[in-house]
């Protein structure tokens, strides 16, 4: 059985599916979530910065906030559930790799998360996060469509 599961989230629909299934799994076994939402930095670009149409600081600030409400949906689901929780912000641009930084940090034994949600060329184009936390994590990864 898994006593620390990790679980992403980027407040999609399928990330509360994924969010749901752990603090069940861990509310029937009594694991702990660790939950993360890894928020990217301002994308900035030399070239750009003349067009610039939002100030970073102010992006930056509307990201953390929405990671912020995206924590709470698995702060709030744990403690409903009575499951220990904690949780985390992360700034940047490589979410699978702080993914799996932190499932090692915490000493997760699982990671719960959602699957990108794309086919076809979408997916062979844009990639997919859960797919390089698969493809590199030494821990099990269930992932929930």
């Amino acid at each position: 059985m898994f006593k620390t599961i990790l679980v992403p989230t980027d407040g999609s629909d399928r990330s509360e599916k994924a969010i749901a299934t752990a603090v069940d799994y861990a509310r029937n076994s009594g694991a702990r979530i660790i939950g993360i939402s890894v928020a990217e930095p301002y994308p900035f670009s030399p070239l750009a910065e003349s067009s610039m149409a939002i100030d970073p600081a102010l992006y930056e600030e509307n990201v953390k906030t929405l990671a912020t409400q995206h924590i709470k949906r698995i702060e709030d689901a744990a403690a409903a559930a009575g499951v220990p929780c904690q949780t985390e912000i992360v700034m940047s641009f490589n979410p699978d790799e702080e993914i799996i930084k932190a499932a090692q940090l915490h000493g997760c034994d699982a990671i719960f998360m959602a699957s990108h949600g794309r086919s076809g060329l979408s997916r062979i184009f844009l990639g997919s996060k859960t797919q390089k936390v698969l493809t590199h994590s030494t821990i099990p990864v269930l992932v929930l469509r």
